[in-house]
């Protein structure tokens, strides 16, 4: 009966015969990575409110309804306090800008809410800008995305190296075996190199890396090293303006370059930061300018008018960042900047603004707890996450489609007209979007709006009450598609 236990280091012993290839091959220290954050901690409240958590109340214990009571009393005496968040309406950009550092912080912390101006997802910027100065350690995203890039180029040219060379050996050696000089078993002494293994002749058990591509680029700098002397220029037999063997003409270059002076008859033109002299100007130029923060957090406008009308905890100005636009204002304006250009103040809103179809989806799947984001990058809607972009990828991709099933919307042929015209989408769009979702492992959801009829409602001034009674009047239906596969899908 096999035993599952694992051998310690100790008991392990190499098999007679072979040789110990954790002497002779050591493999190189993996490079340790930082540690990551805790996003358990960091991400553990899902909204921007300050919550009152109640003890548990237990029927057959009456001390537990005391507690409850104290809590509601201290709750009445001294509620907590809400942190209401300032942001800015951009006509220009039909956005919503978040400026202040604390507010950038705690709404993305707590919902994921927005995107930074000058990052992909998360507010980054001054951080990343920090490490690309050396300010702090570390690597930024972009630094690590482009080393390995550079070492999968460079694996890939010693992959291709490594077969030429091979395949010219390989022709030697039947060249040879045909004119009968060379035996076809001598191939293997051709291209020997410092190990004893020859370049040219492969095993087919060798397997080209990482580590393998980078001893080569080590082992080229070494080289190039030894034909550079001191003085820095490069001597080789065949140097600058003659010819090589093959008749091709060779150049080389210095790689160092030195600093340069221009003097003329009023001054001397020296490098910034030293003075005419050649001594550092008093080490103002030497000093680091002080970095500030220029990224801002950009919120759509589904995720702004959330902020505001259900959660309350943000208030946005005009573009002169002087008057607040209240509620019953900005649902008008945000329906009139859904449009492109955007409508002027006269314009009459209609149920079917592509602002309100958006938001009643965005507001539906953020009550049900989901992390909504924008799906723009895969051709939908919106994106839904379990938890937020850092903990693991999105499950859905939603699309969204006005449905006009009320019997208004029939009433004329000209209305009937412009519902089927907002409604249609072809079957090759479908299959478009269906087969996007299944590449990166996203289920698709086709969310059905069922938009009422208008009503006496004012839409260019509601109240609070109105916009509820408004969102009320409003239906959704989901439907879940996916791509069939024969082969998984045999059963």
């Amino acid at each position: 009966m096999a035993s599952n236990t694992i051998p310690s280091p100790a008991s392990e012993t190499t098999a007679p015969g072979k040789p110990d290839s954790s002497q002779n091959n050591a493999s190189p220290a993996r490079r340790s990575r930082p540690p990551r954050p805790n996003y358990r901690h960091i991400h553990r409240f899902p909204f921007p409110v300050e919550v009152h958590p109640l003890p548990p109340l237990i029927p057959h214990n009456p001390l537990s309804l005391v507690s409850v009571l104290l809590s509601y009393l201290t709750y009445f005496i001294s509620p907590p306090l809400q942190e209401v968040y300032s942001a800015y309406f951009d006509s220009a950009t039909s956005s919503v800008h978040v400026t202040d550092p604390k507010a950038i912080k705690a709404l993305w912390e707590m919902g994921f809410f927005g995107k930074g101006t000058l990052s992909r997802s998360e507010p980054s910027w001054l951080e990343r800008e920090k490490k690309r100065r050396g300010l702090l350690g570390g690597m930024t995203s972009e630094e690590v995305t482009r080393q390995r890039r550079t070492e999968r180029r460079e694996l890939k040219l010693e992959r291709a190296r490594m077969e030429k060379l091979a395949i010219e050996e390989r022709l030697k050696a039947e060249a040879a075996a045909r004119e009968g000089t060379v035996a076809p078993t001598e191939q293997s002494s051709l291209f020997p190199t410092p190990n004893g293994v020859s370049e040219g002749r492969v095993p087919s058990t060798e397997k080209f890396s990482l580590r393998k591509a980078r001893e080569a680029r080590e082992a080229k700098l070494l080289e190039s090293q030894r034909t550079v002397p001191q003085d820095g220029n490069a001597r080789t037999p065949n140097s600058a303006g003659k010819r090589s063997p093959s008749g091709s003409k060779t150049v080389r270059f210095s790689p160092v370059v030195q600093a340069k002076e221009f003097a003329s008859d009023s001054a001397i033109l020296s490098l910034p930061g030293t003075s005419a002299d050649g001594s550092a100007d008093g080490g103002k130029a030497n000093e680091e300018p002080e970095l500030n923060n220029e990224e801002h957090l950009q919120l759509s406008n589904e995720e702004a008018f959330f902020l505001v009308y259900g959660l309350g905890v943000l208030r946005i100005r005009d573009d002169t960042r002087k008057s607040e636009i209240p509620t019953s204002s900005l649902l008008p304006l945000f329906c009139r900047h859904s449009y492109f250009p955007p409508g002027g103040p006269s314009a009459d809103l209609t149920p079917d603004d592509p602002f309100m179809i958006s938001y009643v989806v965005y507001h539906h799947f953020r009550s049900l707890g989901w992390v909504v984001r924008s799906g723009v990058k895969f051709g939908v809607d919106y994106i839904l996450y379990n938890r937020g972009p850092v903990f693991s990828h999105a499950e859905f991709a939603v699309v969204v489609v006005p449905s006009y099933a009320h019997g208004y919307w029939s009433e004329t042929a000209e209305r009937k007209a412009q519902c089927e015209e907002k409604t249609a989408r072809s079957w090759w769009w479908l299959h478009c979007v269906n087969r996007v979702q299944a590449q990166v492992k996203k289920s698709l959801v086709v969310c059905y709006v069922e938009v009422p009829p208008p009503t006496s409602y004012e839409l260019d001034t509601p109240s609070e009450e109105d916009i509820g009674a408004m969102l009320a009047r409003y239906q959704v239906r989901e439907m879940v598609i996916r791509r069939w596969v024969p082969n998984r899908t045999r059963d």
